[in-house]
């Protein structure tokens, strides 16, 4: 699920892929549902390419996913990352992922998991593991 998934660059937020051709894609926002075009000069990754470092070896992001998932019980979590203190997300995160890399994780990259998951489940999509089709594509 998580292949369709995108984040663009300059862009807040997450969009799922609509259609596409070699030139631009359309995208639709995941929180407000509207469509606009994403050109290909602009900066669009999708969260199945992401993955976080780890004292041992990168884990992908749908892992990271399941964790928090797991961690908040299938809700949203609750911690407020605007007033979260550095300590705060250290320690939220060391809960969810505990063997992350302190030096090459920053607070910016834990707040954007907690917004992505955020949105994903305020969306919807429960489910962050590729499917069997995915995987071979």
């Amino acid at each position: 699920m998580l292949s369709k998934i995108l984040a663009i660059s300059g862009k807040s937020g997450l969009y799922k892929m609509i259609s596409g051709n070699k030139n631009m894609i359309i995208v639709e926002s995941l929180t407000d549902k509207k469509r606009f075009p994403a050109y290909s000069n602009d900066r669009v990754i999708s969260l199945k390419d992401i993955s976080m470092f780890t004292d041992d070896e990168d884990i992908p992001l749908y892992k990271v996913f399941e964790s928090v998932k797991k961690a908040s019980a299938g809700k949203e979590v609750s911690l407020d990352v605007k007033n979260a203190t550095a300590a705060d997300l250290q320690k939220w995160f060391a809960t969810v992922l505990p063997s992350f890399d302190r030096e090459r994780v920053h607070n910016s990259d834990i707040k954007k998991v907690i917004i992505w998951y955020n949105i994903l489940i305020g969306s919807g999509i429960t489910e962050f593991a590729p499917k069997e089709e995915e995987s071979k594509e």
